[in-house]
């Protein structure tokens, strides 16, 4: 009778190994899926990946380290030259306040 009782603790265990693995694929294909909805939701919501954020704002940080740079470098050029033509220009474009006489209307 043992045998018996083996026998079935076997197949018993055998079916409870099988369950597992079909549970296991079962999971796998669930991950698969949910991942390719969630891909396929990002990509419809236009997001950037990481890559490109930081490849962005490293260029932006780089700009903005040479817009500075030639700020300083302008000011410097247009401290050292005060009496430049450009200076003198920027003085004479004012235009003067031209006085008139009111209009008078028929």
């Amino acid at each position: 009778m043992t045998s018996g009782s083996n026998r079935i603790l076997d197949e018993l265990a055998k079916l409870m190994t099988d369950a597992a693995g079909a549970a296991q694929g079962v999971q796998r294909e669930m991950e698969t899926a949910m991942r390719s909805q969630f891909e396929r939701l990002l990509n419809s919501m236009d997001l950037v990946k990481r890559e490109e954020f930081e490849a962005v704002r490293e260029m932006a940080i780089k700009a903005r380290e040479e817009n500075d740079a030639l700020s300083a470098r302008l000011e410097k050029l247009e401290q050292s030259a005060p009496n430049s033509p450009a200076s003198v220009d920027a003085g004479a474009a004012k235009p003067a306040a031209a006085k008139r006489a009111p209009r008078n209307k028929p």
